[in-house]
């Protein structure tokens, strides 16, 4: 579900696709000086692995490509959970597909293994959030098409708090205590587990990234340490069991759901994914940004899916040409959208699903998020840092303790 504007570096592709194709024969027009030829890709089969959503969304944009180009394209139904795995076994082997669906924090390991080539989006490539850009980008080359975004926001019970976004967490508690509300806010920890990804907001807004990151993507330099590492752990154990008491290691998902449902949370942070949930007795609400809580912007972690094309491809330019003619178009966009609701990638179609104000709100927070870190690194990550929370939120001295989580994630990363 969760575990989404730099330059973008390419293969020179897209000239050599159209090499030959400029012409028309018999009853077909020739293209005009600012319409591409179709590529010609007769006796071309692509191989693309989807998941059963998705698969009709990219039946459509088959048959178009099949009709205009005289390829083929075979799609291959696979369970989500499995394809990272199997493309990465067997891609080397010369097996594997010319295209799959994946998500953005894959691509460092993908890259490392050598199963994914860049791609150019060219011209295409203003049409997308450049924040989904950025998540397939690594060592300043982008490696595959976007298309949904999804992240985490702040939602309120408008008939305790109003429309209104509270500009800062102090706010927030304030308009939430004044409400009358049982709690002010309700965050989901995972219980005794810690759940650093939905903190991350509140965590940026004290200028400490999980990774420090340059021009060319994030490195593996730990960011969370330091005076601004140092004042987030403050701010956590003082709103923890033993300060505030605003979080506690007693909520975990559903009791975090059910808790703002029941009307007893002005407010809560949580993803599209719980809307259902949160709204199951019929609590009206609004989805805004979420609040800051260390006086800089609340940075969310933006997870992204999209297409990559492998890297033994035999027919790589005509993999390019589906992703760039094919998959980049609204047409497909939207398809891909209402196949699978999610916040799309593509900036027209946003703007356009924004009518609803859920989705507006969700698209809003994503604006001001970061994808989250797509380097294998960050897998090693998640143990200590939910750790390291959660002691801080029971009690623990929030500078010792997360001194040492960083000492520690430091010397694992090596």
């Amino acid at each position: 579900m969760r575990k989404m504007a730099i330059g973008v570096a390419a293969f020179a592709a897209t000239s050599l696709l159209l090499a030959g194709c400029a012409g028309g024969t018999g009853d077909t027009p020739a293209p005009s000086e600012t319409e591409e030829a179709p590529i010609d890709a007769s006796g071309i089969t692509l191989t693309i692995w989807t998941d059963e959503n998705r698969k009709p969304a990219i039946e459509a944009a088959a048959a178009t490509f099949e009709e205009e180009t005289g390829g083929e394209i075979e799609l291959v139904q696979k369970n989500f959970e499995d394809i990272r795995t199997d493309f990465t076994n067997q891609v080397p082997t010369g097996e594997g597909p010319d295209i799959t669906i994946g998500a953005h924090d894959w691509l460092g390991g993908l890259v490392q293994a050598g199963v994914v080539a860049p791609v150019d989006l060219t011209d295409a490539a203003s049409s997308f959030a450049p924040v989904s850009l950025d998540a397939f980008t690594y060592d300043g080359q982008l490696y595959a098409l976007p298309y949904s975004l999804e992240t985490i926001a702040l939602i309120q019970n408008t008939d305790l708090v109003g429309e209104d976004a509270p500009a800062t967490w102090d706010d927030m508690i304030a308009a939430g205590e004044e409400s009358g509300a049982e709690r002010p806010v309700v965050i989901n920890t995972a219980g005794q587990t810690g759940d650093a990804y939905t903190m991350y907001g509140f965590q940026t807004s004290f200028g400490a990234p999980v990774f420090e990151s340059t021009a060319d993507g994030y490195t593996t330099d730990v960011g969370m340490g330091g005076d601004a590492g140092t004042a987030f752990a403050e701010w956590l154990g003082a709103n923890g069991e033993k300060g505030e008491g605003y979080i506690s290691t007693t909520i975990d998902y559903d009791t975090n759901n059910e808790l703002f449902a029941d009307g007893k949370a002005a407010y809560t942070i949580q993803g599209p994914w719980a809307i259902e949930a949160l709204t199951a007795k019929d609590v009206p609400v609004k989805v805004n940004p979420i609040p800051s809580a260390g006086g800089e912007t609340a940075a969310p972690f933006v997870g992204v899916q999209g297409f990559y094309v492998s890297s033994q491809s035999k027919n790589a330019l005509v993999a390019q040409e589906f992703l760039t003619k094919y998959l980049a178009t609204y047409d497909a966009q939207k398809a891909l959208y209402e196949a699978d609701p999610r916040i799309p990638a593509w900036n027209d179609l946003a703007t356009e699903v924004s009518s609803d104000p859920v989705i507006a709100g969700f698209v809003a927070s994503s604006a001001n998020g970061v994808p989250m870190p797509n380097i294998p690194e960050m897998g090693s990550v998640w143990d200590l840092w939910n750790a390291a929370q959660v002691q801080v939120i029971k009690g623990a001295d929030p500078a010792k303790t997360w001194d040492k989580m960083v000492s520690d994630l430091e010397a694992l990363i090596g």
